[in-house]
């Protein structure tokens, strides 16, 4: 007997356990159902546990909810073919449909793309599109580390991951998303001064995504956060007149050091031309030739020619 359930234990597949001879589904595999569509729609395979509305797409229907399906399907043959219009719908292929019937989750997940079946009077579907969506955060009054007021703005990029969520766990996904986003905001950008903002926003931008994405507080409801950016910091025109008048200001102080530089190396080639000039007197000489080359052109009508002054030293004696 041992080695039997031994056995048995042995075939079942990793991830699976068995408890009082029931087989049940890997709990491992809820967490991989982000980017797989096929997986995260089929709710047969996923356990409600993380789910706050639970779903009975599984579970046997009453008798009236049987009762209503077949005068449903009734009159979808009675009043066949005009019936048909009524019962057939297009997705797009970036589009997929929850499907409720009698205010039931139908089995299978969500349906798309093509053509699919709704029957009247007992089916209601909601679309749900997969592509990324844009969303505006309003400015945000942040107080910096610093302890200056400035008004931050941002765009957040998502996309949704598993319609099922989208649909059954959450009202407004945009509105709580916007939310969250506004709130991750302050908190991120309240822990930096006034020109770090200014000057790192990529970083911080990245930041914020990291924050979304470690936290999962959107998985819950289907929602991957693709892209934070920070389009702009705004700042009182008192802080901006201040900020540009500091500016001015170390601007002057550091042309003020420049011109002072440049005197200090020119006097201090002037003073190395002057003792080379001063060991060989044929230097000098050349040197007022050299000036004379350049001062005399066509247009010069003045030529003043420097003249040495120890030979008017010699001449006065």
């Amino acid at each position: 007997m041992e080695n039997k359930s031994d056995n048995k234990a042995k075939e079942l597949p990793e991830g699976y356990k068995e408890i009082d001879h029931i087989k049940l589904s890997p709990t491992n595999k809820s967490h991989e159902t982000d980017d797989d569509d096929s997986e995260s729609s089929d709710s047969g395979r996923l356990t409600n546990i993380h789910r706050n509305v639970k779903t009975t797409e599984n579970q046997p229907r009453g008798i009236w909810e049987t009762i209503f399906i077949a005068i449903s399907y009734i009159l979808v043959i009675v009043f066949f073919p005009i019936s048909v219009f009524m019962c057939l719908v297009v997705l797009q292929e970036y589009q997929r449909a929850v499907v409720l019937r009698l205010g039931r989750l139908r089995p299978g997940g969500p349906k798309g793309p093509g053509l699919i079946f709704i029957v009247p009077c007992v089916d209601q579907y909601q679309k749900v599109d997969l592509r990324t969506t844009s969303l505006d955060v309003p400015p945000q009054d942040i107080l910096t580390k610093d302890s200056v007021t400035v008004s931050v703005d941002a765009v957040v990029y998502y996309r949704i991951s598993n319609p099922l969520d989208v649909a059954l766990q959450v009202i407004d996904p945009a509105y709580c998303c916007q939310l969250l986003a506004m709130t991750t905001l302050r908190n991120v950008t309240g822990l930096y001064m006034l020109i770090e903002l200014v000057s790192a926003k990529k970083t911080l931008s990245r930041q914020i995504k990291n924050m979304l994405d470690s936290t999962g507080a959107t998985d819950p409801w289907g929602i991957r956060i693709e892209r934070v950016e920070i389009t702009d910091i705004l700042m009182p025109e008192s802080l901006q007149r201040a900020m540009a008048v500091e500016q001015e200001a170390r601007r002057e102080a550091m042309a003020k050091v420049a011109a002072a530089n440049g005197e200090r190396d020119a006097v201090k080639a002037l003073k190395e031309a002057a003792d080379i000039m001063e060991s060989n007197p044929i230097a000098l000489q050349l040197r007022y030739l050299q000036t004379l080359n350049t001062i005399c052109n066509d247009q010069t009508e003045a030529i003043v020619f420097p003249l040495p002054i120890d030979i008017l030293q010699k001449l006065m004696k």
